[in-house]
């Protein structure tokens, strides 16, 4: 809440134009970082010579989750809403409504909303966001479709994790090529050996490219990855980098089939593959890579949150 006070879109109080004030409102949004502002941001961490942000969620999330809202403060957050949970004394009839009423209290919500009568209307919505894409000043993969009427809301109902009235229509997710410079097989915490692509630098909305997970060694033979190949690659929900193909017709022969080693990286202990297991594991639970990471999740902000214990110590 502290940190939600330091963004300048948030009212501090309920303006009221000639519009009857609930005793209680809970309203929900998404917080975001303006493209123009995420490229000023990592620009004076640069000149600072701290480490920048990899993309606008990443920098927006973490800023929220700071102990400190004086560092929130700094940051160029902004917000656009689009619901209520709990209203006292005020009821609303439909989404339509609540998304006209919420700026007459001096809440933040995008301008691009649209009431559609019909699955015509909201597929040609979809495709008329999708060509402006490019030009809006913030990142999105996507746009939430929503029954208007809060009484078939109610009806529809929500299921554990999504309601049954709303539901995201997806962008396809950029690509582009690049070559694979080399595979490098990464030991976790419980021993699993991802294998790993490292790329020549790429551009990909915004974000530059240079590893993505193989997740297996199946995936590679299924796909063909080879050392030395040209790839398309792209952002999975805009966020996680996967490569999506090979682009075989550029083969010059000289590419080179990788298949995970029968000793771990780091250790040197056998490498096994259990039945019914699609990933290869390291099985020496004295693993330094093992203990590492053990020791990294440890003292994670969601396990013991040990402040100071960070990579650069537990290597030491």
């Amino acid at each position: 809440t502290q940190n939600l006070k330091t963004i300048k879109s948030i009212p501090l109080k309920l303006i009221s134009r000639n519009l009857k004030i609930p005793s209680r409102l809970e309203i929900r949004g998404e917080v975001y970082i303006s493209v123009k502002a995420f490229q000023e941001l990592n620009r004076q961490k640069e000149e600072k010579g701290e480490q920048k942000f990899a993309n606008p969620r990443n920098a927006a999330a973490g800023s929220l989750r700071q102990l400190d809202s004086s560092i929130t403060a700094q940051r160029p957050l902004d917000i656009f809403c689009y619901g209520v949970g709990l209203v006292e004394g005020y009821s609303f009839v439909s989404q339509w409504e609540l998304l006209n009423t919420l700026p007459q209290w001096g809440f933040k919500v995008n301008s691009h909303i649209q009431l559609c009568k019909n699955i015509k209307e909201v597929i040609d919505y979809y495709h008329s966001i999708e060509k402006i894409r490019e030009t809006l000043d913030y990142e999105i993969d996507g746009v939430v479709i929503k029954v208007n009427d809060f009484s078939l809301q109610e009806k529809l109902g929500t299921i554990s994790r999504s309601p049954r009235w709303a539901l995201a229509y997806k962008f396809s997710p950029r690509q582009a090529t690049t070559k694979i410079i080399q595979i490098i097989p990464q030991v976790g915490r419980t021993g699993a050996i991802t294998p790993v692509a490292v790329m020549e630098p790429v551009l990909i909305s915004g974000v530059t490219v240079s590893r993505a997970t193989l997740h297996n060694q199946d995936e590679i033979d299924k796909k063909d990855i080879r050392v030395g190949d040209t790839v398309i690659v792209q952002r999975a929900g805009d966020v996680i980098p996967e490569v999506v193909a090979v682009l075989k017709e550029r083969r010059t022969g000289k590419e080179m089939p990788f298949k995970i080693p029968a000793n771990c990286p780091v250790c040197g202990s056998k490498v096994v593959r259990l039945p019914g297991e699609a990933l290869h594991r390291c099985i020496n639970l004295s693993c330094s890579a093992q203990l590492k990471k053990t020791i990294q999740h440890f003292a994670s902000k969601r396990a013991m949150d040990i402040e100071g214990l960070g990579d650069k110590l537990i290597d030491k």
